[in-house]
Parts: C-alpha cells; sequence; structure tokens
C-alpha cells in the first residue's frame, strides 16, 4: 500500500470512528456545548478578565450541582417518557407550572437576543459584513434546520457542532500558562467579597445552572426513546440498567466537556486580559478582539469561530425548550421528529422565540441589558424549578424503582442552596 493510500485509509478510519462516537453521543453532550453558549462565553470572559485566576475555583464547584441536576432532569424524562413540563402539571398546582414556563419563555427570548447579537458581532468582525444582516442569516439557517430537518438527522448535526468548542482549548495552545499559580489559585484564590465579585459568581452559576437546560435535556431523552421504540422504564423496568448507564456516561462526560471549557475560557482570558488591565468585557465578540493582539490572530479566529459553533447550538436549545415547556403545558402535538404541520404550535413557539430575538437587535434596547434580564429572570426561576426537579426525582409514585439516590438528590438540594444564595445576592440592594 503507498503511503497516500494508506494515509487516506488512516483518515477514513478516524471519520468512521468518530461518527461511531458520535452515534453513541446522548443529550448529554449537547446540552453541556448549549450551556457555553455565546452569553456564557462573555460571561466566563469577564471573570476571568477581571479577576484573573481567582475565580478559576467556580467551575469545580459547579461541575458536580450541574451534572446531578441534569442527571435528574435525565432520569425523569427517560423513566416517565414525558418531559419536565408535564410532570410538574401532574404533580403541582397549575399556577406553579405556568409562572414557571412563562418566566422560561421570557428569559429564553432575552438570551437568544444576546445570543444573536454576539453572533452577528462576531461574523462582522471576520468577513466585514453588517452585523445586523449576518444576524438574519443565522436566524434563517437555525429555523431552517429546526422545522425543516428530522430529528434525527438534526440531532447528528448538532452533535458535529459539539467539536466546536476544542477551539478553546486551541486558544490556550497559542499562550503561556504558568500552570502551577493555575493550580494554586483554583484551590486557594484571593479576592475581597464585594459586590461586585458577587455579582461575578452570580452570573457565573446563573448562566451554568440555567432552567432551559432542564426541559431540554428531559424533552431529548423522550425524543430518543420515542426514535428508538423503545418504552418508558417505569412500562419496561428490564431496560432500566442499561438506560441508566447510558444516561450516566452521556450527562457526566458531557457535563465535564461543559465545565472544562468553561475552565478554559476564564483562564484563557485571565492569562491575557487580565495582565494587561483590559477588566472588562461586555460582549463574547469584545473578548475575541481583545485577545487579537495580545495572543495573535490564531487564538482571536479560534476563539470567535467557537463563537459560532456555540452559537448555533445554543439558539436552538433555547429555543426548543420553551417550546418543549409551552407544549406540555397546553397539551399541544411536540417533538422535533414531527413534521411541521403535525405540530404546529410547537414550532410556532420556536419560530415566535428566535424572531422575537431577532427583532430586538433592532430596537433600542441593548443585548447586554437583555442578557442581564435574563440572568436575573433565570435566577429566580432556577431555584423553585430545582426544588420541583429534586421532589420528582425522588418520589417514588413518579419514579417507580428508580428514584434518584441519595448522593445525587443531596447535590441536588445543594445546587438549590447555591442558587438560592445567588439569587439573593443578585436582588439584594
Amino acid at each position: 500500500m503507498t503511503a497516500g493510500a494508506d494515509s487516506g485509509a488512516r483518515r477514513a478510519g478516524w471519520r468512521a470512528h468518530l461518527s461511531w462516537l458520535l452515534a453513541r453521543i446522548g443529550p448529554g453532550i449537547i446540552t453541556g456545548v448549549a450551556d457555553d453558549d455565546p452569553s456564557g462565553i462573555a460571561t466566563y470572559a469577564q471573570a476571568g478578565a477581571q479577576y484573573g485566576f481567582n475565580m478559576l475555583w467556580t467551575m469545580p464547584l459547579a461541575f458536580p450541582l450541574m451534572a446531578a441536576v441534569q442527571l435528574m432532569c435525565a432520569r425523569i424524562g427517560r423513566v416517565t417518557g414525558k418531559g419536565l413540563a408535564a410532570n410538574i402539571r401532574e404533580s403541582f398546582p397549575p399556577a406553579v407550572l405556568y409562572l414557571v414556563v412563562a418566566l422560561l419563555l421570557l428569559a429564553n427570548t432575552l438570551n437568544i437576543a444576546a445570543d444573536l447579537a454576539a453572533m452577528g458581532e462576531t461574523a462582522q468582525l471576520i468577513t466585514g459584513l453588517d452585523r445586523h444582516a449576518m444576524t438574519a442569516v443565522f436566524v434563517a439557517v437555525t429555523l431552517a434546520l429546526q422545522i425543516l430537518v428530522p430529528y434525527d438527522r438534526y440531532v447528528f448535526f448538532l452533535k458535529w457542532l459539539s467539536v466546536s468548542l476544542l477551539a478553546y482549548a486551541g486558544v490556550l495552545a497559542s499562550v503561556h500558562v504558568p500552570w502551577d499559580h493555575v493550580a494554586l489559585r483554583t484551590l486557594w484564590p484571593r479576592f475581597a467579597w464585594t459586590r461586585d465579585s458577587a455579582a461575578v459568581i452570580v452570573g457565573v452559576f446563573g448562566t451554568t445552572i440555567s432552567p432551559y437546560l432542564f426541559f431540554w435535556q428531559a424533552s431529548e431523552e423522550v425524543e430518543d426513546m420515542l426514535e428508538d421504540g423503545a418504552m418508558p422504564l417505569r412500562e419496561a423496568p428490564q431496560a432500566g440498567r442499561a438506560a441508566l448507564r447510558r444516561i450516566g456516561w452521556d450527562t457526566w462526560s458531557g457535563m465535564f466537556y461543559s465545565d472544562a471549557t468553561a475552565y478554559i475560557i476564564m483562564l484563557a482570558t485571565a492569562v491575557t486580559l487580565y495582565p494587561a488591565g483590559i477588566h472588562t468585557i461586555h460582549t463574547a465578540a469584545q473578548a475575541a478582539t481583545a485577545l487579537r493582539p495580545l495572543a495573535g490572530h490564531a487564538a482571536y479566529l479560534l476563539f470567535a469561530l467557537g463563537i459560532f459553533g456555540v452559537g448555533l447550538i445554543g439558539v436552538p436549545v433555547l429555543a426548543a425548550s420553551g417550546a418543549y415547556a409551552a407544549a406540555e403545558t397546553f397539551g399541544w402535538a411536540w417533538g422535533l421528529e414531527r413534521r411541521a404541520g403535525e405540530a404546529r404550535a410547537f414550532y410556532g413557539v420556536i419560530a415566535v422565540s428566535v424572531l422575537a430575538g431577532l427583532v430586538l437587535q433592532y430596537t433600542p434596547i441593548d443585548p447586554m441589558r437583555a442578557l442581564f434580564w435574563s440572568a436575573v429572570i433565570n435566577g429566580v426561576v432556577a431555584v423553585p424549578l430545582l426544588v420541583v426537579v429534586t421532589l420528582l426525582a425522588t418520589r417514588r409514585p413518579i419514579m417507580g424503582t428508580f428514584v434518584t439516590g441519595r448522593i445525587i438528590a443531596a447535590l441536588g438540594w445543594m445546587a438549590t442552596a447555591v442558587m438560592g444564595a445567588a439569587a439573593i445576592a443578585m436582588l439584594w440592594p
């Protein structure tokens, strides 16, 4: 075999292996990548730019909490065969569900607006084209994929996009990192507890443990179950061991991927922007621009490309999570596997959410103010919703023999306490 043929065979083998791996990946990886959406990138970049290495500790603390919450949501979906909203509707007063879903839709729309703005600004930086025009293109692509492409093909596209987070590891490869100092400050941070530092901590936890991800992951487990022709575990408990093992691996690895990337983004700006005296980052695009003269064109380009990739995942997940919640609340037909004509209201919520985010680009509303209010709403909604999720996951009438264990439940309650403290700090006058 010639060298060229051998090289081609190796490339084909790697492509086949990657395709096999992506086919085995479940909702956990997509959820993790969506967690690091452009507005999240801006938050992590700001933490690194403002406090250097002294905010890195937030990511190791957030990892088990976010993983436990998403694991409970995934198990609720797979065990009951219903999304989170449907389970809330059956177990809690209607007022609880209506309030949570209304606030979720509002926060998601504002978050979509902030994400689209970041993608448009970044596209303008790279191509020189008008940011509003590029934002419109992103919206058209996003809606076309969600509405016209069947779920089994669309979700495979999202899994490929998850590779985009590796761009941020590439950013670190282009700069010098004092790893001994990084390890020290991750374990032993030094910063003064002020309103500003509290706000950054609130922002980091708020963008990491977000309500829209709870609804998305539960519903995606149901989508995958229906696509495979499987039964809910309450009705087919014999499949429980294999299903829960897959959910556990998928969720923990997906959240680790997300958390490690957030850590890398924070570290990248801590090692470049912070020592250069650049301590204020308003958008992800601004972070990419600031990196260019300090870390070089390669770091700038990788950071910008990462914004595109995660934006193309984050915006659909935001829109679909609200649609899942609304559809189950009002008993509409739902599912990305259904044709648009079979679930008009479901796809209508997706379209309205994304188009409303686009319209906000042409109003006097500052995208960063939209992001701020989105964080406030998410911080408020997260606390009661975390209580609801933990109660659902530990109730035997709902979960049968698949009730969540004590360790995961304890982490769920710990996440509730952390988010509760964050909400109080955020709203304290």
